[in-house]
């Protein structure tokens, strides 16, 4: 693999001079820990016949009163790991593999600490020090930087550990709890912590080989998240997130904080369909086309997509309709077609569905299975496509005593994930959410959702026909009669046309506040009277707030891209996708569609229709709901009285 233009490489001579010090901490070290309490005792050291054991110290100095005086107790990894499998003398695979990715990842995770000693001025300050010659001004500097250092050395060998650890992972899963001991006075002493923990988590959670790998991994995966968080207010750490580092031998990216993770694909099994064999919905699939291969346009290299910088790429979208519409049948068309293509190209494709598999009754763990989900899709070493099908039942709504505690975990996270402050679109993936019943979807997530796609199924007396005759197959002679197969299902006028059907609203809520709009103002073709239209809609519709603005715009900013990039593009990558990430941007811009007033004005009634549709259904279960209650009320106080007389 090339390095890009902002790696550096980490060389092999580096790392290797670090080995001896990485097994010798593997060999044994001491350590009184800090944070975290012990849960597995040492053995206690032999004593002689008749030597009384006294209790533990306690200064009555003032200011140390505090300080632990625990014994630093020995710390031996090696002797820890071989002990998984008491019934084998001999050391197996598992085990040899754990030992050696440790020390890997020890000696990547010294060789980083060293680079950003140097990069940052850190070694000058330690060398001063050691002298003691360290400027009394400086000190806090020195400190904040040797801070610094231990959380980026200690995020590395997480980092390291879990990424050299995956190949060797079962399905067997630890639950080990968060890390605690994550200590930041020198980079040193950060690592002694985080093996001390290792050491008492393999002595709880790995008693064989499996349980060995998955406890280590799981650990790992908890540090990492504790170093990055930690890491989010220290100061002094530019010069290590700022910069990324390549091992090639291992190829391994280090960027920073962000996990690293091998672009590996996933294994489809579903059946793909054919554009041509979904019916009807037609913007639907059309957008679904587009997405697809703007999805394709990610550059590798930039970890940018060309379509999100220049705006118009779809991150979230939501699906809904009445059932057996045609969502999973979308679901199928647009898998196939991001997996063709990237097989054409050689992409890692990687494809998942949130569902309700993933809730679970353990505290925490369903919040921590769509995080899971999210980071998978997210990775920006793959292609990614996310689902969350029937999202209703998945994502629980705040203030309804329906939801479930995993329901809401999930929502928490699906919200923060599509739109909090530490959301980052690359253009490399996309979520679609899908729902019969949209109604019930969270007001806030279903928000985040740039892009409506109306799943409403056949619609015409050509779809019924096309839908028949496409499921009825080979295995018959009944003659077709009068119809042109699949002709009304050409893409481009099937488009044109159900665009053209939003230049008025479609629910009647909206109509009204159309119509009111139009004899107010006139006809809405400048900023200022699209903006009042937008005021008027508010007012009918409290929920239609700033969120709403935004993604009517990026909807717009769709409509300018509203082409299809040529197939011979995805057929020959050479055209297109190999080419560099200017040359992919220069190759789009021209392509570009100027923006009109109908455009806007069609997006804008789009999704008002969706919001007024929602809110209308939503009102009414809600209705039926307290009718249903004071019904039961009635009758209960008519029973009530009648056993009172």
């Amino acid at each position: 693999m090339s390095l890009t233009s902002d790696q550096m490489e980490l060389r092999e001579d580096e790392i290797q001079k670090h080995y001896a010090a990485a097994a010798a901490m593997l060999e044994g070290f001491d350590h009184t820990p800090r944070i975290a309490k012990a849960k597995v005792e040492a053995a206690a050291p032999e004593r002689s016949p008749g030597v009384a054991r006294t209790r533990r110290f306690r200064s009555t100095t003032p200011g140390l009163v505090t300080r632990s005086t625990a014994r630093p107790e020995g710390v031996h990894l090696v002797a820890r790991i071989e002990a998984a499998d008491d019934d084998d003398p001999l050391t197996s695979p598992l085990q040899a593999t754990a030992q050696h990715v440790l020390r890997r990842a020890l000696a990547v995770a010294l060789a980083v600490g060293e680079a950003y000693s140097e990069a940052s001025g850190l070694s000058e300050l330690k060398r001063a020090n050691l002298a003691g010659s360290l400027d009394a001004g400086r000190k806090g500097e020195f400190g904040e930087l040797l801070a610094a250092e231990a959380l980026a050395v200690a995020h590395v060998f997480a980092n390291a550990t879990a990424y050299l650890l995956a190949p060797n992972a079962s399905e067997a899963q630890v639950e080990v709890g968060d890390a605690e001991e994550l200590l930041t006075d020198h980079a040193q002493l950060a690592l002694h912590g985080a093996l001390w923990e290792l050491d008492q988590k393999l002595a709880q959670f790995a008693p064989d080989d499996v349980a060995l790998i998955a406890t280590v991994a799981a650990y790992a995966e908890q540090l990492m998240e504790k170093a990055a968080l930690r890491a989010q207010n220290a100061p002094r750490l530019a010069p290590f997130t700022d910069a990324a580092w390549h091992v090639e031998a291992d190829d391994l990216t280090i960027r920073g904080f962000e996990p690293a993770a091998k672009a590996k694909s996933t294994t489809l099994t579903m059946t793909f369909k054919k554009p041509h064999e979904v019916v009807g919905n037609h913007i639907a699939k059309y957008q679904a086309m587009k997405l697809s291969k703007m999805l394709m346009a990610y550059d590798f290299d930039r970890r940018l997509n060309p379509f999100a910088e220049l705006g118009g790429f779809i991150f979230t979208f939501m699906g809904d309709g009445k059932p057996g519409t045609g969502k999973t049948t979308l679901i199928q068309m647009m898998a196939g077609l991001v997996n063709d293509y990237c097989q054409v190209a050689g992409y890692p494709f990687r494809y998942q569905n949130l569902s309700t598999d993933n809730i679970d009754s353990y505290q925490g763990k369903s919040g921590q299975n769509a995080k899971t989900f999210i980071n998978s899709i997210i990775d920006p070493g793959v292609i990614g496509f996310g689902t969350i099908d029937d999202i209703d039942q998945l994502a629980g709504k705040r203030g309804d005593r329906q939801s479930s505690a995993g329901q809401l975990e999930i929502t928490a996270v699906l919200m923060e994930s599509f739109a909090g402050a530490n959301t980052v679109v690359r253009g490399n993936c996309t979520f679609g959410m899908f729902s019969n019943y949209p109604e019930n979807v969270d007001d806030a997530l279903r928000q985040r959702a740039g892009a409506r796609f109306l799943v409403d199924g056949p619609q015409t007396r050509e779809d019924y026909v096309d839908i028949l005759n496409l499921l009825m197959g080979k295995n018959h002679n009944i003659p077709l009669g009068e119809h042109e197969p699949f002709a009304a299902q050409e893409i481009k006028k099937a488009v044109a046309k159900s665009f053209e059907a939003h230049a008025k609203p479609q629910e009647p809520g909206l109509m009204n506040v159309f119509d009111r709009a139009e004899s107010q103002i006139g006809g809405l073709d400048t900023i200022a009277k699209l903006g009042s239209y937008l005021k008027m809609i508010q007012q009918a519709d409290e929920r239609f707030t700033g969120r709403a603005i935004k993604n009517i715009t990026d909807a717009v900013k769709v409509r300018a891209m509203d082409f299809e990039l040529p197939d011979e593009w995805m057929e020959s990558p050479e055209l297109f996708l190999f080419k560099d990430y200017d040359a992919k941007k220069a190759m789009i811009e021209e392509l570009r569609v100027p923006i009109t007033v109908e455009m806007v004005i069609q997006e804008i009634n789009r999704y008002a229709d969706s919001e007024f549709r929602y809110a209308d259904k939503s009102d009414e279960v809600a209705i039926d709901g307290m009718v249903r209650d004071f019904g039961r009320q009635e009758e209960a106080k008519r029973r009530y009285l009648e056993g009172k007389g």
